[in-house]
């Protein structure tokens, strides 16, 4: 049997494509020392998500982000959002 588990990786903002990528590595080496266990590989595809989606494509969850995430095996989120994007007054939320 050879599945294929796709995970989809969403680095986002702040230290979130720093924390991704090493979740990233750890989870490639898994893969590569279990494969036979887990009957398959993983495969990893990146997407946008949060104020690097506004500032790319306009939209802090753009379509293909959302249709990627809900067909995949798993999601890895990093951080989203940060201090340099200040957060609007928000009077039920302060």
């Amino acid at each position: 049997m050879n599945n294929r588990y796709n995970i989809d990786v969403i680095p986002s903002d702040g230290i979130g494509p720093e924390v991704t990528k090493e979740a990233v590595k750890v989870l490639k080496k898994v893969s590569e020392m279990r494969a036979k266990a887990m009957g398959g590989s993983l495969h990893f595809a990146e997407y946008y998500f949060g104020r690097i989606a506004i500032d790319n494509h306009g939209n802090p969850l753009p379509s293909s982000t959302l249709e990627a995430c809900k067909s995949a095996s798993a999601v890895i989120l990093g951080a989203v959002g940060g201090p340099q994007w200040p957060r609007p007054l928000d009077a039920s939320n302060p």
